[in-house]
């Protein structure tokens, strides 16, 4: 049988597209002629692989460059009849050309992948910084005690927390002149305690605040977070003649559990 006839109707034998008589002709032809059946062989691998790949959802343009690919590949296998053809050249191209298709979707797919993180993350960071700013409007002196606690709370959404938000909250805690505003500063604070410049901030409070609620609370949180060096400042406060009682048992307590 011609070689290139019978390449066609082994590619619709597999695919299950074959009908009678030719289905007969063929697999009379796989019975009985040994090259025949390897390039059945050779075609179905390659074909499987295709079943495969289909996965990768190729664009409309990819599958038809791939198909004008192998229709070129077979057709520049014609030879002149008598000839000995070697099937497994054909068959490698048509894998190599599936496997630069492939390459070529997964590329797109990682770009494509990539530009929609992008766009989440610059969406997350503007939503990030419309939430400071809310934040940072709320915090104002000029509005009330509850605003601006309310305020405060929106750091707590915050994951990480920039130089601004850090230095608002410090400001809070240190001068806000209601308690319950600064104890809301002093928690927020606190969930990014393990921040350096936080700590070294918190530690420096401690020395400055003049609040006996917010002086417990920030001795209980260096108690908390095992800070030696506010060491220093809990000894002061406790030889300080103006510190009140229950500022100095609890500045005590913290230096026992702290040395």
């Amino acid at each position: 049988m011609d070689k290139e006839k019978l390449e066609g109707l082994l590619i619709d034998y597999i695919d299950g597209k074959l009908e009678e008589p030719d289905r007969s002709v063929v697999e009379r032809e796989l019975s009985q002629n040994t090259e025949a059946y390897q390039m059945y062989e050779q075609l179905k691998e390659v074909m499987q692989v295709m079943d495969k790949s289909e996965n990768l959802s190729p664009s409309a343009s990819l599958k038809k460059n791939f198909e004008s690919a192998l229709a070129a590949e077979i057709n520049s296998l014609h030879k002149p009849a008598g000839k000995s053809v070697s099937f497994q050249p054909m068959v490698y191209r048509i894998a190599a050309g599936l496997a630069f298709i492939m390459l070529g979707v997964s590329i797109g797919y990682w770009i494509n992948k990539n530009q929609q993180q992008a766009n989440e993350l610059a969406q997350l960071k503007k939503e990030m910084e419309a939430t400071k700013q809310m934040m940072l409007v709320m915090m104002d002196n000029q509005q009330s005690a509850s605003q601006r606690i309310q305020g405060v709370n929106v750091a707590l959404k915050i994951e990480k927390a920039d130089d601004e938000v850090v230095q608002a909250l410090a400001k809070t805690m240190n001068e806000d002149a209601n308690t319950n505003v600064r104890l809301a500063a002093l928690e927020a604070l606190s969930k990014f305690q393990q921040e350096p410049q936080v700590r070294k901030i918190l530690i420096k409070s401690l020395s400055q605040q003049k609040d006996p609620v917010v002086q417990i609370a920030l001795i209980q949180l260096m108690v908390k977070m095992k800070e030696k060096g506010a060491v220093k400042d809990l000894e002061r406060i406790i030889d300080d003649t103006k510190s009140m009682k229950a500022v100095k048992d609890e500045a005590y307590s913290g230096l026992m559990k702290l040395s």
